[in-house]
């Protein structure tokens, strides 16, 4: 390899060197495994056009289907499950989750050119809506899930209602609406140490 460093010793390049052909087979891993999942096919049809609250025009809340999550020329929708709560009796939503929107408040402006997104949480929607406020979040689609059962039926939220941070892709062909991927490896279990 040409890359060096000042005052890098001969034994650090060699082991730097073997570690970058494994970090280069590791790049091409992870384009073959995002090759596989675009090419995924579709996914069973969603069988019910679920009805969320979420903030309409003017700040007035307003029902928004699932359908109606599908902006004109944009098949692909990506939805967040947030944990919110995180346990009976109380207001306050994950801290991970709460984390990780922080920063994907500014990838959502830039992922909504080319596809949908969406942020579900189970609690009320005004609940959501004062969490996003004092977070500073604006570039999201807030939505609440409170009413319906979106969450059961794609892992956001097990069989005890507690609720879980799922990540799902739906895709909109025609009339019919298709799950294509979901973040399933949260249920496999971690390899040991």
């Amino acid at each position: 390899m040409s890359t060096s460093y000042p005052g890098e010793s001969r034994a650090y390049r060699d082991a730097r060197d073997r570690l970058l052909e494994k970090e280069v087979e590791l790049r091409r891993m992870t384009e073959a495994v995002a090759a596989e999942r675009r090419a995924l096919p579709l996914g069973g049809v969603v069988r019910e056009n679920y009805t969320f609250e979420g903030q309409g025009s003017f700040g007035v809340p307003e029902s928004v289907t699932l359908v109606d999550l599908f902006e004109p020329g944009k098949d692909t929708l990506f939805i967040y499950n947030m944990m919110f709560p995180r346990a009976p009796n109380e207001d306050l939503p994950c801290p991970s989750c709460t984390q990780f929107l922080d920063s994907f408040d500014g990838v959502a402006e830039h992922a909504a050119r080319r596809i949908n997104v969406a942020i579900v949480a189970k609690a009320p929607l005004e609940q959501v809506l004062a969490h996003a406020k004092v977070r500073g979040w604006h570039r999201m689609r807030l939505l609440s899930s409170a009413n319906n059962t979106f969450n059961r039926d794609y892992h956001g939220e097990d069989e005890a209602g507690q609720q879980l941070p799922m990540l799902n892709v739906f895709r909109r062909q025609g009339d019919r609406v298709h799950h294509l991927w979901g973040s399933e490896i949260f249920f496999e279990p971690a390899d040991p140490g």
